[in-house]
C-alpha cells in the first residue's frame, strides 16, 4: 500500500517544486536537491507528512469533529468539489470570506437567508414578486450559494482545517490559528511551513498531485467517520443495556407481579418489628 502511494505521488509530479530563485529558506528541510533551476522535494518528507495528516484527521473525525477543506485556486477547486462531498465534510472552493470562522455567527445567518430564498424558489419560483425584486433575490441566492454552499451543513467550527497552497489561503490560516484550530497544508517550496501545524511538502500547482493528496485525506475522513458511527452505536447499546427493568408488579409490593421478591423494609422499621414488646412497670 505504501509503495502504491509513493508511486501515485511520483507519477502525479508532487516532487517538483518551484524555481530555486523564488524558494522559501524555511522549506530547506523538505528539499532533496535542485535540477535545472527547480527544487526537487524529498518524497520521503511528503509521505511522512501525508501519513501524519491522515492519522490526525481520522482521530479528529472519530472524536465527533469535522474537517474543512480550503482550496480556492483553479487547480484545487474542481478536486475539492468532487471528492469532499462524498465523505460529508465541508469545503471552500470559491473565495474565503473574511470572518468565515472568527465571525461564524454572521455566516450562519447568511446560510439561513439562503434557506429562506431556496424555500421561496421551491414554492413559487419568485412568481409572487415583481420582476425587479425577483432579479435581486435570484442574484442574492446565487451569490450566497456560490460562496458558502460548501459549508452549508457546517453548524459548528471544524476540528481541523486542510489548505491547498498556504500563500493563497493566508486569511483562512490566520483565522484558524486565532481560534486554535489545527491546520494541515499541501505546501510548495515557496511557502512558509511555520504557518501550519502539519505541512505536507509537495507540488500545489498540479491538479494530479492535489487529487492524490485529497484522495488520501478523504479516505482518512471516511475511516474516522466509520469509527465515529461505531462508537455511537456501541454507546447506544450500552445505554440501552443499563436501563432498569420493571418487575411487572406494583411498586413496593413483593407479592404482586414477580411474587418471589420479599417486601423491603427500612432498617429502622425492621428494628421496631423485631424488638420485644415492652413490659409494663409495676406500680
Amino acid at each position: 500500500m505504501a509503495n502504491t502511494l509513493v508511486q501515485d505521488l511520483i507519477e502525479a509530479g508532487i516532487h517538483f517544486g518551484q524555481r530555486s530563485s523564488g524558494w522559501n529558506p524555511k522549506m530547506a528541510p523538505y528539499i532533496y536537491g535542485k535540477r535545472n533551476g527547480i527544487h526537487i522535494i524529498d518524497i520521503k518528507e511528503t509521505v511522512k507528512g501525508l501519513l501524519l495528516a491522515k492519522k490526525f484527521i481520522a482521530k479528529t473525525v472519530a472524536e465527533g469533529k469535522d474537517v474543512c477543506f480550503v482550496g480556492t485556486k483553479r487547480q484545487a477547486k474542481s478536486v475539492l468539489e468532487t471528492r469532499v462531498p462524498d465523505v460529508k465534510m465541508h469545503y471552500v472552493s470559491e473565495r474565503w470570506l473574511g470572518g468565515t470562522l472568527t465571525n461564524f455567527r454572521t455566516i450562519r445567518l447568511r446560510l439561513k437567508r439562503l434557506d429562506e430564498l431556496d424555500t421561496i424558489a421551491a414554492n413559487d419560483n419568485f412568481a409572487s414578486y415583481s420582476k425587479k425584486m425577483e432579479s435581486m433575490l435570484k442574484r442574492e441566492q446565487k451569490k450566497i450559494s456560490r460562496n458558502l454552499s460548501g459549508i452549508r451543513n457546517m453548524d459548528k467550527l471544524p476540528g481541523v482545517m486542510v489548505v491547498i497552497d498556504v500563500k493563497s489561503e493566508t486569511t483562512a490560516l490566520r483565522e484558524a490559528r486565532k481560534l486554535g484550530i489545527p491546520t494541515i497544508a499541501l505546501i510548495d517550496t515557496d511557502g512558509d511551513p511555520e504557518m501550519v501545524d502539519i505541512p505536507i511538502p509537495g507540488n500545489d500547482d498540479s491538479m494530479r498531485s492535489i487529487d492524490v493528496v485529497l484522495r488520501e485525506l478523504c479516505l482518512a475522513c471516511a475511516e474516522g467517520r466509520s469509527t465515529r458511527e461505531q462508537n455511537l452505536a456501541a454507546n447506544a447499546r450500552a445505554t440501552e443495556g443499563n436501563k432498569p427493568q420493571g418487575d411487572g408488579g406494583m411498586a413496593g409490593d413483593g407479592s404482586a407481579g414477580g411474587g418471589d421478591k420479599p417486601r423491603r423494609r427500612s432498617s429502622r422499621a425492621s428494628f421496631r418489628a423485631d424488638e420485644p414488646a415492652a413490659t409494663p412497670a409495676n406500680g
